[in-house]
């Protein structure tokens, strides 16, 4: 049994995806990142960057005691191996899906990520001016989608001839296309290539979970939402806890 430390963001929803697709069992933990629980010393102990997802497999390919891992493209490659499935090993086709997987490491989710931080930031006056930040991750977000739609060109998936985990991890994210200053027709094999990932019967039920665990916002007074985002907007560096001595 895979235990899985999750909130239903892009990058939580790529493990789910590949959880499902490899038919593997597993529980969600939930951690909810608007609260700030990916800061709590006992995830910390999980994921020592303070992000989720997070995983723990109490039965280890080949036994003995359980496996913590934190990165989502580390999770997937460990996931891949055990199941032995979605990462195929003939050194070209491993190579091909690799490259991709570290691509969406690297560039997609965290200049995506950035291009929303930037935008929630620029409704606040407060933060002054933020047209220069907004420029450069719009072109960003729009040169990422056209790296897909090259690395799409005449293929069905992103690598290897087949459905892997370069698709599954690049999935999440692409989907969030809406409200984010690009035109989803000018990437034409993007489009395709999601409506089709979109159809998975694993992958629906992978993006469809998440909203049961979801706030109401006016359920949150205004002390918990200045405690949060004192918490969370500005984070430096987290002393070892006491509790660890």
């Amino acid at each position: 049994m895979i235990d899985v430390y999750y909130w239903p963001t892009p990058n939580g929803k790529k493990v789910t995806i590949l959880l499902e697709e490899a038919g593997i069992a597993y529980t969600i933990k939930p951690v909810n990142i608007g609260r700030g629980d990916q800061l709590t010393q006992e995830f910390l102990k999980l994921s020592p960057n303070g992000r989720m997802p997070a995983i723990v497999d109490h039965e280890p390919k080949g036994g003995g005691a359980p496996i913590a891992i934190f990165e989502s493209g580390a999770i997937m490659e460990y996931l891949a191996e055990k199941s032995g499935k979605f990462w195929p090993q003939e050194p070209h086709h491993k190579a091909e899906v690799t490259q991709w997987l570290y691509w969406q490491m690297a560039n997609q989710g965290p200049k995506m990520g950035e291009q929303g931080h930037f935008r929630r930031a620029a409704q606040n006056p407060k933060n002054g001016d933020q047209t220069y930040a907004l420029l450069r991750f719009d072109n960003e977000v729009h040169r990422i989608y056209g790296v897909m739609n090259l690395g799409l060109h005449k293929k069905r998936y992103l690598a290897a001839g087949q459905y892997t985990i370069a698709d599954m991890i690049c999935y999440p994210w692409a989907t969030t296309w809406q409200n984010r200053n690009l035109e989803l027709n000018e990437f034409p094999n993007v489009k395709r290539w999601l409506d089709e990932i979109g159809e998975r019967p694993a992958v629906k039920k992978a993006m469809a979970a998440g909203p049961e665990y979801r706030e109401d916002p006016a359920g949150i007074t205004p002390e918990e939402q200045a405690r949060r985002s004192k918490l969370l907007t500005h984070q430096r560096a987290q002393a070892v806890p006491k509790e660890w001595a």
